[in-house]
């Protein structure tokens, strides 16, 4: 029996590294290149921005609705497949497209197609860890950073030798495959079905809990306040002439460390600090990360800066899951993680984008100290994180 357990185990871990590895692997290769690869077939600056609105709009209301949907239904694995299926028809419908016209459509499919996957792959894993006795769900996560910047390397690789039609067939691919992964998964135990009734009702439930409502706020604040580091500190450090070579070794650190992170200290650390104390830990290493890339370019100290992004993004995202899996009734768990990953870091990341370009160009790098004031604003949200 111990033997078959420990296989299960293996079983179950080794299913999901090839899940996250799969799925974190097709955005690796698609994201950097998507902007690129549309305007090579005509769209503007202008239309490519509508069209990424328009598909981000989508996925703050397919997100929660799937994970309601999937609560209700029990039915995790098969909504999780047939998402990734569509990300994958979604992908490669965008080869023979030209125009506004032809492209909106597979880039809305797309948007709908990858609105619940990360999320509802969060549910399964966390509920398949069992709390860290089968496997850490850190383990799984790392994996998934991993295979996000290996993809994008090779997506380098595989446009120089054979065009960038050939990223899309490669995400496409790994989508299809991340398909296949969530249908491979062993089934975890059945949480009590949701009654029946409009979605709603789940996200009231969800939103009456105090605790919970704390958690995606503490994290939209620390994860928005990275915006700002995403959209324009690749700008900041080639105008102050940084070599490109430098400034992606630079962004390598900060991935490296969300690594080491999710995979190694993560865990151990929030165990000893507890879970509200590790949102502290990541608002005050996320304002000290602006702090810093507003106060100075010289290349040692924002390697350092940049090393911190294990403590200000990973550190905060398992802290996070950790609070919510406290805080949430087993049957409403892919909801909350929707609402999560909708509100506590899409939503936020976008309100935070279109605030960080009208900082940055009024106040250049002097604006990275609002996104420090931004992280600390979590600060006074760990108190009523704590168990009451």
């Amino acid at each position: 029996m111990g033997a078959e357990t420990v296989s299960t185990r293996r079983g179950g871990l080794v299913g999901f590294l090839v899940l996250y590895g799969t799925l974190y692997g097709a955005y690796g290769v698609l994201s950097p290149i998507l902007p690129g690869f549309l305007a090579m077939r005509g769209l503007d600056s202008g239309a490519i921005g509508m069209l990424l609105a328009a598909a981000g709009a989508l996925r703050l209301v397919i997100g929660p609705l799937a994970g309601a949907w999937s609560d209700r239904r029990q039915a995790a694995r098969t909504i999780l497949a047939a998402s990734l299926a569509a990300a994958s028809l979604a992908v490669l419908a965008h080869l023979p497209g030209i125009g506004f016209a032809q492209l909106i459509g597979p880039a809305l499919l797309y948007a709908a197609g990858t609105a619940a996957p990360a999320p509802l792959a969060d549910a399964l894993a966390l509920a398949a860890a069992r709390g860290g006795a089968a496997f850490q769900y850190g383990w799984v996560r790392a994996a998934g950073s991993s295979a996000f910047i290996a993809a994008t390397v090779a997506a380098g690789w595989l446009i120089a030798a054979l065009g960038l039609a050939a990223a899309l067939w490669a995400s496409g691919a790994l989508f299809l495959a991340a398909a296949a992964a969530s249908l491979a998964l062993l089934p975890s135990d059945r949480a009590r079905s949701v009654a029946a009734g409009p979605p709603w009702r789940g996200f009231a439930a969800l939103v009456a809990l105090p605790r919970f409502r704390l958690t995606v706020l503490a994290a939209a604040l620390v994860i928005g306040a990275h915006a700002m580091h995403d959209g324009f500190a690749m700008i900041l450090w080639r105008s102050a002439g940084i070599p490109a070579g430098v400034a992606g070794l630079l962004w390598s650190v900060s991935v490296l460390a969300e690594v080491l992170v999710f995979l190694l200290a993560g865990p151990p650390l929030l165990a000893r600090t507890g879970l509200p104390a590790g949102i502290a830990v990541a608002a005050i290493a996320g304002a000290l990360r602006w702090a810093v890339l507003g106060a100075t370019v010289v290349v040692p100290w924002l390697a350092a800066a940049e090393a911190l992004h294990g403590l200000s993004f990973a550190l905060l995202h398992l802290a996070c899951l950790g609070l919510i899996e406290q805080t949430t009734p087993p049957e409403l768990r892919a909801t909350a993680l929707a609402l999560y990953g909708t509100l506590g870091l899409g939503l936020s990341g976008v309100l935070a984008t279109l605030a960080s370009g009208l900082l940055y160009g009024a106040f250049g790098a002097q604006a990275f100290w609002a996104m420090a004031g931004l992280s600390l604003a979590a600060l006074p949200l760990v108190p009523g994180l704590r168990p009451r």
